[in-house]
């Protein structure tokens, strides 16, 4: 059973890709935002976008495998095309949504009126995140395939 896990490699990718990509958030985060902040390596959000180096990777690995003229690879792409769109669209948007919650909320707080926890802020990704979580997820495909010496 185990043997059959580490020879799947689409699913080696995938993961290295995710595990990767939320590792580097928090030295990204000391580089980009001069603060430590270890929780940022286990939330949504942030540079890169693991996400999408994960469905990048998980693609791009089938591709590899199975041949970029299977149905596989097309539904893989699909799948990666629609959760690299949420992450940059969607839930980037909630964030924005958050973020001015907030700062309602913060205004009538501060008018003794009401107390409430904000709201998490950080839920998609700016369109560079999601760029270098593509490409994060291309580089790992392309070095697990042997495609790319390391």
């Amino acid at each position: 059973m185990i043997d059959d896990f580490l020879q799947n490699r689409v699913l080696i990718a995938g993961i290295s890709a995710w595990v990767i990509g939320q590792f580097l958030k928090f030295p990204l985060e000391y580089i980009f935002n001069k603060r430590w902040n270890w929780g940022i390596m286990f939330s949504a959000g942030g540079m890169p976008s693991s996400h999408s180096a994960l469905v990048t990777a998980v693609a791009l690995s089938i591709g590899f495998q199975d041949g970029f003229n299977t149905s596989l690879f097309a539904l893989a792409t699909a799948m990666a095309m629609i959760i690299i769109y949420d992450a940059a669209g969607v839930r980037r948007q909630a964030g924005i949504h958050a973020e001015r919650i907030n700062e309602i909320m913060k205004n009538f707080i501060e008018s003794r009126q009401f107390q409430e926890e904000d709201l998490k802020e950080v839920l998609g990704h700016t369109p560079f995140e999601v760029i270098a979580g593509v490409l994060l997820g291309f580089f790992i495909s392309l070095v697990l395939f042997g495609l790319l010496p390391v």
